[in-house]
């Protein structure tokens, strides 16, 4: 592939990003004072709009390494659950470093969801069994030893809903936070 062929393709994948960024600046308007639930609920919406999502984890030279998954919605505790290979690079790069991000994009409601977490690998039979999708069979024909779990507990979640009036701040773009966890205890306690 020649440099001209990467650039296009780059400045072409580059287009959505710069259209949803342009929405942003003409929202230019504070988002309203949402509570925590208020911010989860907004976020599961686009969640369940977007239904992929796209899991980040670092490559073992510390590069990001971004592929789309199929997680499952996220639960109570907005911990989300995805089915994967256990041979595949997104296991060995959650095995050497477990921080990963979780990113979600509904385009119709130029909105984004940002969790960032920890990432933990379940090989367990009952877990394995809860978290099934049936159209995965031909994905997963030996379910036993094809098939592992990654369970992701969030620390911090953001959003943007261009739609909804939630943009975060209009001078530096910073989205609305929602904290979980330790992070959030010692956010309180600061």
């Amino acid at each position: 592939m020649t440099q001209t062929t990467r650039t296009l393709r780059f400045l072409v994948g580059l287009m959505p990003l710069l259209l949803f960024a342009s929405s942003l600046v003409e929202a230019q308007q504070t988002t309203p004072q949402l509570s925590r639930d208020q911010l989860i609920a907004a976020a599961r919406e686009i969640i369940s709009n977007a239904r992929y999502c796209a899991l980040i984890t670092l490559d073992g030279s510390g590069r990001t390494e971004a592929r789309t998954v199929d997680p499952f919605p996220p639960g109570e505790d907005m911990e989300v659950w995805i089915g994967t290979n256990p041979r595949s690079r997104k296991v060995a790069e959650i095995r050497r470093h477990p921080r990963v991000t979780l990113y979600y994009f509904d385009r119709e409601a130029q909105a984004y969801v940002s969790i960032s977490g920890t990432a933990r690998l379940v090989n367990d039979a009952t877990e394995k069994a809860r978290h099934w999708k049936d159209e995965w069979k031909d994905f997963y024909p030996n379910r036993a030893n094809d098939y592992l779990l990654i369970a992701v507990k969030p620390e911090k979640l953001e959003l943007v809903n261009v739609k909804k009036g939630i943009v975060g701040d209009p001078r530096t773009w910073k989205p609305p936070l929602v904290m979980f966890g330790a992070v959030r205890r010692n956010r309180l306690k600061n």
